[in-house]
């Protein structure tokens, strides 16, 4: 009876971090899932096959949590909020080290989205009522910069520290917001935050995995060790 005990205690102990690990997986699921519901399933005014034969124009959408301001908001609070916290952290501990290989993936991304809007330079929702306008010379609707900026920062804590800590998942909801807003207020098609969020988060993954953070490798030494020891 007592050994019978003693291994039920033992599977539960053992099925804890399982159970941690699925909630994880159902809170990541959960965001992608959101995402694309909202993505497929929302009202449209137009509708057309674009790339992969998804892209429709939304009704326009510029009220409450849609706002352009907000979005705005989001994207520029996360660009300021990595570059203060990586300089004052440093690179030194694991959250710092995370920070700074978030700055490098914004930056990276960045540059990368900012090439191909220029290579593909297709026109944007409110711009034309087709998807297919591609090469336009003046379009900068392909992929999402702001969707690709949002991801890449979020990826790396999602990586580092998501099965220790399911909630960081939580962090997707972030870029599936920037999607859905972006959408509503006619500034990308389907297909573009689609390929933000990809180019984003690929770019994360291979970043996540290096030593040693990029820019930091750039940056004086007082910045490695982080302004917070200077105080």
């Amino acid at each position: 009876m007592i050994r019978a005990h003693a291994l039920a205690a033992s599977a539960v102990s053992r099925t804890r971090p399982i159970t941690c690990r699925h909630r994880a997986r159902v809170l990541g699921l959960a965001a992608l899932v959101l995402a694309a519901w909202a993505i497929l399933g929302a009202p449209v005014a137009h509708a057309d096959d674009g790339l992969l034969g998804i892209d429709k124009r939304w009704t326009y959408d510029n009220r409450g949590i849609w706002r352009r301001s907000y979005q705005d908001v989001l994207q520029y609070g996360l660009i300021a909020g990595e570059l203060g916290v990586g300089l004052w952290e440093g690179g030194e501990d694991r959250f710092g080290h995370t920070m700074w290989q978030s700055i490098d993936a914004s930056l990276i991304s960045g540059i990368a989205s900012a090439a191909l809007k220029r290579a593909f330079s297709r026109e944007r929702p409110h711009e034309t009522a087709d998807p297919d306008q591609w090469f336009s010379g003046s379009g900068r609707s392909f992929p999402s910069g702001e969707v690709t900026e949002t991801s890449s920062i979020v990826t790396p804590f999602v990586l580092e520290y998501g099965r220790e800590h399911p909630a960081v998942y939580l962090l997707e909801l972030l870029p599936a917001y920037d999607a859905v807003a972006r959408m509503k207020t006619q500034g990308h098609w389907q297909s573009d935050v689609i390929a933000g969020f990809v180019l984003g988060t690929t770019t994360a993954y291979f970043l996540h995995k290096r030593k040693h953070p990029l820019v930091l490798g750039f940056m004086p030494h007082g910045v490695y060790v982080g302004l917070k020891a200077k105080f």
